[in-house]
């Protein structure tokens, strides 16, 4: 699997508490993997995947299956059973996302996978994940319509109850777009994009007020508000 890297060199495969949607707070090993088909402008993961402005060679690590879920298994302390696989875009790794999860499952762990929802899994993946976490991305991401757009693979998690989707909003322009979606309004959580607490403050007050007229979940940041944008967090 190509991870990427901790500034320390160490594959950024960590223990932390989940900071975003419906798991909020839940105590969780994180495994990042690297590569991701979206290029958007205020990713703040970007290390993951924009070779233009990092070394590939400094950032990722490829590591087998077994090496991954090993690394979770240490990681993991009394009473951690949830894990999460970020990115970048984990899907375009499913064979060995499939593998591992299936693994960590056996073993007793709960999976969570976070996508941005341009992807439809395969039966093996989706079988062996218990909550897709998914952000489709709207044009405040600056990517185009042609690429960010994958009403395919939308329909797949729209019509699993095991999928919530969480949208990065920056402006209220990016409200309008939701609505086109369609998706179901009890699983949408809009969270504010930001990656400093006072970003985070301002945008959640006016979505808080948007989402008691709309339905729609309000979602956070935490480990933003906790510790900035220090990675491994």
């Amino acid at each position: 699997m190509l991870v990427s890297r901790m500034p320390n060199g160490a594959p950024e495969i960590f223990a932390t508490v989940q900071g975003e949607g419906t798991s909020l707070g839940v105590p969780s090993v994180f495994v990042r993997l690297a590569g991701c088909n979206l290029i958007c402008t205020w990713c703040d993961t970007a290390y993951t995947w924009d070779w233009s402005r990092f070394d590939k060679k400094k950032e990722t690590e490829e590591l087998g299956v077994a090496a991954v879920v090993e690394r979770v298994r240490e990681l993991a302390k009394d009473g951690v059973r949830n894990v999460v696989f970020t990115g970048g875009e984990p899907l375009l790794q499913q064979k060995e996302l499939a593998e591992a999860a299936e693994l960590l499952r056996v073993a007793g762990f709960r999976v969570e996978v976070e996508t941005n929802g341009t992807i439809v899994p395969d039966h093996a993946t989706a079988a062996s994940v218990d909550q897709w976490n998914v952000s489709p991305k709207l044009a405040s991401s600056g990517n185009a319509l042609e690429k960010r757009s994958a009403p395919s693979a939308i329909a797949w998690f729209v019509a699993r109850p095991n999928a919530f989707f969480k949208m990065v909003i920056v402006s209220k322009d990016d409200l309008d777009e939701i609505e086109k979606l369609n998706l179901p309004r009890e699983r949408i959580l809009v969270m504010p994009e930001g990656t400093d607490p006072t970003t985070l403050a301002e945008r959640s007050r006016w979505l808080a007020e948007i989402c008691t007229e709309k339905g729609y979940r309000l979602g956070a940041r935490m480990h933003v508000h906790i510790w900035g944008a220090e990675r491994g967090r």
